[in-house]
């Protein structure tokens, strides 16, 4: 295995301004190559200690990744500390220097001379290209006394970072690793992380090739399936193997194999079935319709949402009726059943979401954390009663995540049931 440490670099790092997201990104893709992240080092902006962490990364790890400190500022001084440290002279590299002004070309700009300190390479280095920014990454490979040992250094901000790693970092480790490496990201909704692993524990205790790894965050869970194989082919077999055992055991609750967001399978589902959908959203105040949206092409099955966040709206706009209201409140199985139907009527979709409950924080005697999910299709409608824990924005989530999922349930059987369409068994 690969010795690897990520070095971040940035004061705003230390101090809490920003969350370290470069690391967390990196560590997550690298074990795909087969190599293992074993230090995270977080350094300000100080040449000193920076030059001390850089020492005693190199003394311990194969291969030093270092994040941030790339730009055209004083305070930039990953470059320079580095390519010092290896011995190396920075020189200007002229296709770097062309890149950073093509890029302020195309924006009606004139890089200033500090701009042009990011052309700026250590002298044998292997460039990275930047296709979202200035700041070139690169790689040094040592010589003499580093021998074996690499640097590769890339720029902070996230959205050059992730695309750079992937298209030129990952490569060079599964070249050096001398495997295929492939992974498949089993989705998971309506089952907590613990009774995930509870139920593939014979997987997870006897894993050895393909490999498994579970992260759970806002009401999902995600399973890594990672296979190492001699190519490409047999590490698919192995993979896929991994992800129809996982589906064999946890069934409908996974509801995706390819890394998907609970909307963005949803929105898959109603277009493959041709199907439109609307929403009623109380207590979530708009979040479902905001995720739905989020999806590029939803405009062909989200039809719209009414945010219905006060009995008034409850009764007036999507006809609630008010002996409902006064005998059951706004938060119950009966408000929700005819929130989705008034809902699905007054749009008119072939399927509609309604949510209503306690968010919080506690009013009186309301049970924070009660929360009703109801879904109109097929000539029918479903309520589910959930209990939530936790803050206002966790319960909040949770209910906008939980009612799309449920959505999905309901939209897999109708379609499994009339045999027609796609279901979700065609691609779990």
């Amino acid at each position: 295995m690969i010795r690897t440490e990520i070095l971040s670099v940035g004061t705003e790092l230390l101090m809490g301004q920003i969350a370290n997201t470069d690391a967390q990104y990196i560590s997550a893709r690298l074990p795909e190559t087969g190599a293992g992240v074993f230090f995270h080092t977080v350094v300000g902006d100080n040449p000193s200690r920076l030059r001390e962490c850089l020492d005693i990364a190199l003394g311990r790890s194969d291969v030093v990744i270092t994040t941030g400190g790339l730009g055209p500022t004083q305070d930039d001084l990953t470059k320079q500390v580095i390519a010092d440290h290896f011995g190396l002279k920075l020189i200007d590299d002229a296709g770097s220097r062309r890149r950073i002004e093509e890029f302020f070309k195309r924006r009606g700009q004139i890089p200033t001379d500090n701009n042009y300190r990011q052309s700026l390479i250590p002298e044998g280095a292997r460039i990275i290209p930047n296709e979202n920014g200035t700041a070139p990454g690169c790689m040094i490979f040592g010589t003499g006394a580093f021998s074996g040992k690499t640097v590769i250094m890339l720029p902070g901000p996230p959205k050059e970072l992730k695309p750079m790693f992937d298209r030129y970092v990952m490569e060079y480790f599964a070249g050096r690793s001398g495997m295929a490496l492939k992974s498949r990201f089993v989705r998971i909704c309506g089952t907590g992380e613990s009774a995930v692993e509870t139920k593939l524990m014979a997987l997870i205790d006897g894993q050895t090739n393909p490999t498994f790894a579970t992260y759970a965050k806002d009401g999902l869970v995600t399973v890594r399936v990672t296979a190492g194989a001699k190519d490409e082919k047999e590490a698919d077999e192995l993979v896929e193997s991994g992800v129809n055992q996982i589906i064999n055991i946890l069934g409908d609750d996974v509801y995706s194999v390819d890394n998907e967001e609970p909307e963005e399978a949803l929105i898959r589902l109603l277009k493959a079935n041709s199907l439109t959908v609307s929403a009623a959203e109380s207590l979530t105040g708009g979040m479902i319709s905001s995720k739905l949206t989020s999806v590029p092409g939803a405009s062909s099955v989200f039809m719209g949402g009414v945010v219905s966040y006060t009995d008034a709206v409850k009764h007036g706009v999507l006809g609630v009726k008010q002996e409902t209201l006064t005998k059951f409140t706004a938060v119950s199985s009966e408000t929700c059943r005819e929130m989705a139907d008034g809902v699905k009527r007054l749009i008119g979709t072939d399927i509609s979401i309604a949510v209503t409950g306690y968010a919080g924080p506690a009013v009186a005697d309301e049970p924070v954390g009660l929360v009703f999910i109801g879904v109109a299709a097929g000539g029918l409608t479903y309520v589910k009663e959930c209990h939530f824990s936790g803050s206002r924005d966790r319960i909040r989530t949770l209910t906008a995540v939980n009612a799309i999922d449920f959505t999905r349930r309901i939209v897999n059987e109708l379609t499994a049931a009339l045999g027609c369409g796609e279901s979700e068994g065609d691609n779990a």
